[in-house]
């Protein structure tokens, strides 16, 4: 079994949904909150759990299996920002992203 904390690429993901969580979420206006915001931070944690529960997979296979659910988290979390950076002002996505 390998040990997901001693991989970089989790700790990057931990760390990207930390900023999300933190610095990102927090600053979408009201209505879009428990929407886009919502399904911003489920997307972005999504990311290092997947790549934390392939580490628990005894197989090549299943640990390569839980790394791609772990790209198409993240390719989800990307479009929530392209998204968001679509619907709101200029200025807000400025210091948002």
């Amino acid at each position: 079994m390998r040990d997901y904390k001693k991989l970089e690429v989790w700790s990057k993901a931990h760390h990207l949904y930390l900023y999300i969580k933190k610095d990102i979420a927090v600053k979408f206006p009201k209505e879009e909150r428990y929407e886009l915001a919502s399904q911003l931070q489920r997307a972005a944690l999504s990311v290092p759990l997947n790549i934390a529960e392939s580490c628990g997979r005894y197989t090549d296979k299943d640990f390569a299996h839980f790394l791609d659910n772990a790209l198409g988290s993240l390719n989800e979390t990307d479009y929530c920002c392209f998204a968001a950076s679509e619907l709101m002002s200029q200025e807000l996505c400025s210091s948002l992203f």
